[in-house]
């Protein structure tokens, strides 16, 4: 599988420039001073082997991974080095070796110091700069190089985090530069990690996976870009890196967060949760409005990577905005009230501890017995334990002084004396949230939204029968005019069905009537319990804890003010501790006695007790702060009672408690009732669409039946002024009967039921009336009357007004074939036509080409002026691959919450 780079445009770190050094005779020098000629002679092979690895680290014509391999070992080598030959201006010590190296970032500067931490710390940022190289080379088109990219990147990472955590510090008190500081490797390393985090983005993008995965990968990587951007615009990062490096990593951090928001969008958008959607979109917009303003240069391809984002999220927030105004209506919430985007990290710092140990190497073995090491790991093991035992300390004198303070209700009661009340965390989120959504006082809104719906149901039931009784009145008419000669099925007959559907709809709209009404009466009832949500800010709402009314002997200010000199004191010694605790740590850190070790000829055990001793004290400051707060306990415990017995603190805590039961109370009945609102307008909704689609069906039965009338009309007339019959028989009129009914064009007795009906596809066009010529009774001139348009006429040639156009919607079920039918007093058959059943489907009239000239008819007769509509109809009855979708309708109201409330 390939894969297309997202962003192809990455950086990576350019190596530290080295000058010549000679470790060779300076070490050699020190051996034979030191030990003596002989372990000179026999180190010999040694220093030659790493005078060698830093002569070809000084000429880096390598390939990438020849470099890396000759870093690895020259540092593992001056791992072999540090402990046996210490190196500074200490005539005792190598004094006649000096590194120099040159600033990676700034090639102008460069620092020479006769340090091993300075050597060891510019190795470490090679390793980690010929990762990045490795990782951008890679051709991440492919699986396979995505993979190495992703894998060099995390590896870069990791050389840069144990440049941190083990030489940086050490080489910055040497007086290294910059680049070889702690906060310049904490920010390669995060940049390492999200160009890593950027591969795997990636490769999901590439293996098509949803868009909520791809939005968790590419919030990781927004954040750990915004990491390496804070830690640039930190001292001593801010003044010291190139414009460009900035706008790169701002403007990397933006397009993720805004890749996050869009993917998430995405998700959002197939959930129909519109409103956030746009929300969404809009904040991703804007973050990436404000970084292009400060993005200066950087590479084009990442800017038009960023335009192209940017013109995705503006075409998905037009389409949200349409539907959401037009199907939707929700409100789209602010940017504070949204929650964190969730994000998933996949990479992590490669550990390269057991890459560059030095345990395993073979060099001046010699010079230093194995016994000195496992010396120097026992005396480890022994300020371990100290630091763990004080630590544990430290950490249970803190959670005791939370747990007794927690049960005395401090510093709370000394809060709401002043006026500073505070809600639980969650009961205060639940608040906010009842708020942002309008609280109590917005419930009415929606119930009016309510309201409204159910007269829009209302008002097209109305008009569906209103249909139905209009068209039967007309037949009746026409039955009374005509008599016997109008032989078609009354409409009653064929409506039946209808009729009872529209019935159920009104039993529907009753019930959720009821239901409404019932929702109304309990928003009513419960709107003074949930009045409290309306208070802003909620904590107005809590119960004062006052002062006294009468005061015995005054001393109440003084209690107060001992009880909150004593808890000040309190909150010193939990800074102490916390100082403490970074003392240990630091001290730990900087404890290296490996030099003394290796100097020293007495005894082990006296050496480790008199460099243990250092942590004496230490110790001692840490019992002595236990103890002072175990005494202040006491004391807070004792002031407190006396506060608790004079502002009647008991008391307070009842009130407050009544009031947080009150605030979730009224929590869970506004719940309770919005999800019944809302449940409420989705069924209405759904009616709607419903009742919608069944006023069609009968506006398209109406229509069928007036054409019916209008050919019966005209054949009664025809029968009346002498018409003979084979201009009967050739109009080739059949009328629908009372056991099959001729019904409107898309309509199926099977498919309109109340509680499965589906909603329709588009808005219907409303029809309007339009003159046509009929001919008078017994006379051979026409008269006009008002017809409906000609729009499903069911006739052999039908005739096509001139303001016709196609109809929107599907074309009827059935269409006519001959069939043998006997003739009035004959035993042999005349051909007639009866209706067929064909798929409920037909060809899209969009794709109709009407012929241009008539038909000829023969008998020198010329062409109907229904010609077009024949062909057009005969077109239609074509069937359309196409299969019609599936509906369905939910349960309609009334819910079983609301119409059971009356009976609980």
């Amino acid at each position: 599988m390939s894969y297309v780079a997202v962003v192809k445009v990455m950086l990576a770190v350019h190596e530290k420039k080295s000058a010549a050094v000679d470790l060779y005779h300076p070490l050699r020098n020190y051996i034979a001073a030191t030990f003596s000629e002989r372990d000179a002679q026999a180190a010999r092979g040694d220093l030659q082997t790493i005078r060698q690895l830093r002569f070809d680290l000084e000429n880096p014509s390598a390939s990438p991974d020849l470099r890396r391999d000759l870093l690895i070992s020259y540092f593992r080598a001056l791992g072999a080095v540090e402990p046996r030959f210490p190196i500074s201006s200490d005539p005792s010590h190598v004094h006649s070796l000096t590194f120099t190296w040159f600033d990676a970032f700034r090639p102008n500067k460069k620092a020479v110091l006769p340090s091993i931490h300075f050597e060891k710390a510019a190795v470490l940022f090679n390793l980690g700069a010929i990762y990045s190289q490795i990782a951008l080379a890679a051709d991440r088109t492919s699986a396979a190089g995505l993979k190495q990219a992703c894998n060099g990147f995390q590896s870069a990472a990791g050389a840069f985090s144990f440049l941190k955590d083990h030489a940086a510090a050490k080489a910055a008190a040497a007086g290294a530069t910059i680049d070889l500081s702690m906060e310049c490797a904490m920010m390669l390393e995060k940049l390492m990690l999200a160009q890593a985090q950027e591969c795997f983005f990636e490769k999901v993008i590439g293996d098509a996976k949803s868009p909520g995965l791809c939005s968790k990968v590419a919030r990781q990587v927004g954040v750990y870009y915004e990491e390496a951007y804070a830690a640039l615009n930190a001292s001593p990062l801010n003044q010291y890196f190139d414009r460009t490096w900035i706008s790169h990593v701002q403007l990397k951090a933006a397009q993720f967060y805004a890749e996050s928001c869009y993917r998430y969008s995405l998700e959002l958008h197939e959930k129909e949760e519109i409103a956030e959607e746009i929300a969404r979109l809009k904040i991703g917009k804007s973050a990436l409005v404000d970084a292009k303003k400060s993005a200066k240069g950087v590479a084009q391809p990442l800017l038009d990577s960023v335009n192209k984002l940017e013109t995705n999220m503006n075409r998905n927030l037009e389409r949200a905005v349409k539907e959401n105004d037009r199907v939707y209506l929700m409100r789209v919430p602010t940017a504070s009230s949204l929650a964190a985007l969730p994000a998933a990290s996949l990479v992590k710092s490669t550990p390269l501890g057991e890459v560059l140990d030095a345990s395993k190497e073979s060099f001046f073995s010699n010079l230093v017995p194995d016994s000195s090491t496992k010396a120097l790991s026992k005396y480890t093991d022994m300020v371990d334990n100290v630091i763990r035992t004080q630590l544990e300390k430290l950490q249970q004198g803190s959670e005791i002084t939370r747990a007794k303070l927690k049960e005395m209700d401090l510093p709370d009661s000394i809060l709401a004396l002043e006026g500073n009340f505070s809600l639980p965390l969650d009961l205060k989120e639940d608040v906010e949230a009842v708020q942002i959504s309008g609280g109590a006082s917005g419930l009415e809104t929606e119930i009016q939204q309510l309201r409204d719906l159910r007269w829009v149901n209302q008002e097209l039931l109305v008009q569906t029968e209103e249909l139905l009784q209009n068209e039967e009145s007309k037949d009746s008419q026409f039955r009374t005019q005509f008599g016997t000669r109008w032989n078609r099925p009354q409409s009653s007959t064929l409506t039946k069905n209808l009729h009872e559907r529209l019935n159920r709809f009104t039993a529907n709209l009753k019930q959720a009537a009821d239901s409404d009404a019932r929702l109304e009466r309990e928003v009513r009832s419960t709107m003074v319990l949930m009045a409290i949500l309306d208070c802003r800010p909620i904590e107005s709402a809590l119960p004062s804890l006052a002062r006294p009314i009468m005061s015995l002997d005054g001393n109440e200010d003084s209690i107060v003010g001992s009880l909150k000199q004593s808890l000040r004191q309190l909150e010193n010694l939990g800074a102490q501790r916390a100082g403490l605790e970074d003392m240990l740590k630091e001290m730990k850190r900087k404890d290296d006695i490996l030099p003394k070790l290796m100097a020293s000829t007495g005894s082990q055990e006296d050496l480790f007790k008199k460099e243990i001793a250092k942590y004496d004290q230490i110790c001692e400051e840490i019992a002595q702060n236990i103890v002072a707060q175990e005494h202040l306990l006491l004391q807070i415990q004792s002031k407190n009672d006396e506060f608790a017995a004079i502002f009647n603190l008991e008391d307070y805590k009842v009130a407050r408690q009544k009031i947080y039961k009150q605030i979730a109370a009224a929590v869970a009945k506004y719940r309770e009732i919005k999800d019944n609102i809302n449940e409420g307008l989705k069924f209405y909704v759904t009616l709607q669409d419903a009742l919608s689609n069944v006023k069609q069906q009968c506006s398209d039965f109406v229509m069928t039946r007036s054409v019916q009338c209008r050919e019966m009309i005209e054949n009664v007339q025809r029968k009346i002024a002498g018409l003979n019959f084979a201009t009967d028989v050739r109009t080739g009129n059949n009328y629908p009967s009372a056991s099959q009914p001729n019904l409107p064009p898309s309509y199926d007795p099977q498919q309109y039921d109340p509680q499965s009906v589906p909603p329709p596809s588009h808005p219907q066009p409303p029809y309007q009336h339009m003159p046509v010529e009929q001919p008078k009774p017994g006379y051979s001139q026409p008269y006009h009357f008002a017809a409906q348009p000609n729009h499903h006429r069911m006739t052999e040639q039908p005739e096509l007004l001139s303001t016709a156009s196609p109809p929107p919607h599907p074309q009827p079920p059935y269409h006519f074939v001959p069939v043998e039918q006997p003739r009035p007093g004959y035993s042999h058959p005349y051909p007639a036509y009866a209706a067929v059943q064909q798929p409920p489907y037909y060809a899209p009239a969009s794709q109709y080409q009407p012929p241009q000239q008539p038909p000829n008819h023969g008998y020198g007769q010329p062409a109907h002026p229904g010609w077009r509509r024949t062909y057009y109809n005969a077109y239609r009855q074509q069937p359309s691959p196409y299969p019609p979708p599936p509906y369905t309708v939910p349960t309609p109201y009334p819910l079983s919450k609301v119409a059971n409330r009356g009976n609980e």
